[in-house]
């Protein structure tokens, strides 16, 4: 007599079941995305609104300016063609412009030689040259203005313009000059070295070799100079005040202000046009600005 064994028969797999967790895990990998980018989205947010305000009260009508109503009844585009052609105001432009390129260039073509002896060359003094570029820039700028605007004042009879501002930056910015200095502690000593073999005198090995391979750290200086330049007010304050053909825009904007009240669409208008040649060339820049930025800290 045989016996049979019977064998339980296989339970075929639920289709739609979630084995491991694969579920959970999504649900946990979204969790994880959304906490980690919150933060971001709060940042953005909170640098995006403030122009986001400027914008929207620029074309805006004075009577809704600054009120509870964040978004404009009618749009008043003209606000802008009325800064435009406000007298004086395409002045400021030149002067600012002026006034920025030719900061930028002399910064930069006086600070890289400097920035690159400080840090490839070997001579006695080097450590306390290099002090006295830093503590240069712990000086404010408002201990030396006095003496400073009674030599150009009186010596050079430079007051009324911007030739007081432009002229000192051909002789060294100290923070431009540390900033190039930490970025020029990055290029290894082999390739100035195999220079001078091959025959480069110093100046030939500082154009031909090291400014190309420096072009990151002298574009963030230049970033740097622009900027200060645009935005600067103090000094046209202290040189240029008593002259309006020599405002820049930063001063200029003053004169939308008067006595009593303050036509707040128009200066938000005026504000935009101000900064929107900084943010161009900043969104144009920034690939070379960061990398200039991070690799200057490389080294000490």
């Amino acid at each position: 007599m045989t016996t049979t064994t019977l064998n339980p028969p296989r339970t075929a797999p639920v289709r739609g079941a979630d084995p491991g967790g694969a579920t959970a895990h999504r649900r946990r990998r979204v969790l994880h995305w959304i906490g980690v980018h919150a933060l971001a989205i709060a940042a953005a947010l909170f640098f995006v609104l403030p122009f986001v305000f400027v914008f929207l009260t620029s074309v805006m009508s004075d009577q809704q300016a600054l009120t509870s109503d964040l978004w404009p009844h009618s749009w008043h585009w003209s606000n802008y063609a009325t800064v435009w052609n406000t007298p004086g105001f395409l002045g400021w432009w030149k002067n600012s412009l002026l006034y920025a390129v030719l900061g930028t260039a002399f910064t930069v073509l006086s600070s890289t030689p400097v920035a690159y002896a400080l840090a490839k060359f070997r001579f006695r003094g080097r450590r306390m040259a290099m002090i006295l570029v830093i503590s240069t820039m712990m000086l404010p700028p408002q201990v030396i203005v006095i003496p400073m605007y009674l030599v150009w004042a009186q010596q050079f009879h430079l007051s009324g313009s911007l030739w007081p501002l432009i002229i000192p930056m051909a002789f060294g910015d100290a923070y431009s000059i540390f900033l190039l200095r930490q970025f020029l502690l990055t290029i290894p000593n082999e390739y100035i070295e195999s220079a001078k073999v091959d025959g480069c005198g110093e100046l030939r090995t500082l154009l031909r070799v090291v400014v190309p391979m420096a072009k990151p750290g002298i574009a963030a200086v230049a970033l740097f100079q622009f900027f200060y330049c645009w935005n600067d007010y103090f000094g046209p304050q202290i040189y240029a005040s008593q002259n309006p053909g020599a405002w820049t825009l930063s001063y200029g904007l003053e004169s939308f202000k008067s006595a009593h009240s303050v036509n707040w669409n128009i200066t938000m208008a005026a504000t935009l046009l101000v900064m929107a040649p900084v943010i161009v060339v900043f969104f144009f820049a920034q690939k070379a600005f960061v990398e200039g930025v991070t690799l200057t800290g490389v080294k000490g």
